[in-house]
């Protein structure tokens, strides 16, 4: 698996590095004026609502929520470029005769610095740094007793620097990143003892007591490579594509983990909007599991790609 998502995502950059005039046809060129700060807000509401009276077919009433915030200051130069970025997303959903479920949980901070030598020059000497958990327990439903993630468990920093290549950095960039800290924090007793994430279990004895506490971070030093752009394809529609591979250099080198996403806006006029997006990811570290010969037990079943696809219409606000 972790050949073939390498193979793949190799194969996309080619492609996306050889066609710079398609990424860019319809992008906005912006003229610079000198140095400055740029400040975006959006608050956006999504919803979703479902009712069924006397219906025939059957069917079940359900209403669903999704609540995002993202806050942004860039800083630009003839030399520098700094590129900061909060993201909250919180959606729920509300099924007849079923309890409330979490449908999407993220709180991410991103920080990009750059210098280039010459005001000419599309590289940059770059440090990035990226942090992201989630807000409110997991669940594998409907057992709603026993949380599988929380806050900070896990949370994902990763911490490097390198060059990166942007011709109009804040619409398209290429990263590579030779030295990048991973660390991952599982900061929960109970699933830091079960070797959640990817961090070592806790030791025990004979009779299933804590010898030695599960390991609380896990920290890793590897290669990253980062490629994102946007632009927009058609009147009204914008695509935004963002995808990150991380490996290695001491635990599986080759190994791959891939976190990509591809959103697609729809502006219907100032305030009404409408999202499709598309979330894969794969982490050798975090392993699935599958029921035992052992009643009542679990066998570890290995990594899997995990995708996520949504799709949203509903206010959206810039301030």
């Amino acid at each position: 698996m972790r050949n073939v998502l390498f193979i793949i995502v190799c194969l996309f950059f080619q492609f996306v590095q050889a066609q710079p005039d398609t990424l860019f046809l319809r992008a906005k060129k912006q003229k610079y004026d000198g140095p400055e700060w740029v400040q975006k807000n959006k608050a956006s509401v999504n919803l979703s609502e479902v009712a069924f009276v006397n219906w025939n077919s059957g069917g079940s009433n359900s209403i669903s929520g999704l609540l995002g915030l993202e806050s942004s200051a860039n800083y630009t130069d003839k030399f520098f470029s700094w590129r900061n970025n909060a993201l909250v997303r919180y959606g729920v959903n509300k099924q007849e005769d079923r309890e409330l479920r979490k449908t999407d949980d993220l709180f991410e901070l991103n920080s990009d610095i750059g210098f280039k030598p010459d005001s000419i020059s599309n590289w940059y000497y770059s440090a990035k740094l990226n942090f992201r958990t989630q807000l409110a327990n997991g669940y594998k439903y409907p057992d709603k007793d026993t949380p599988i993630s929380r806050l900070m468990a896990p949370g994902y920093l990763f911490f490097g620097g390198g060059m990166e290549y942007g011709k109009n950095i804040d619409k398209m960039s290429f990263y590579l990143s030779p030295l990048t800290l991973k660390a991952t924090f599982v900061l929960d007793e109970d699933l830091a003892n079960a070797g959640k994430f990817g961090v070592t279990p806790a030791v025990l004895d004979s009779e299933g007591n804590v010898v030695v506490p599960g390991e609380r971070v896990r920290k890793e030093l590897g290669v990253l490579i980062n490629n994102s752009y946007e632009m927009e394809v058609a009147a009204n529609i914008k695509v935004k594509h963002q995808v990150s591979l991380y490996s290695d250099y001491v635990h599986n080198f080759g190994n791959v983990d891939v976190d990509w996403r591809v959103d697609f806006d729809f502006k219907v006029n100032s305030f009404v909007k409408a999202t499709l997006g598309s979330h894969l990811r794969y982490d050798d570290d975090v392993k699935t599991t599958k029921p035992s010969a052992i009643e009542g037990e679990l066998d570890e079943a290995g990594a899997k790609v995990q995708w996520k696809q949504f799709l949203g219409i509903g206010f959206a606000v810039d301030f």
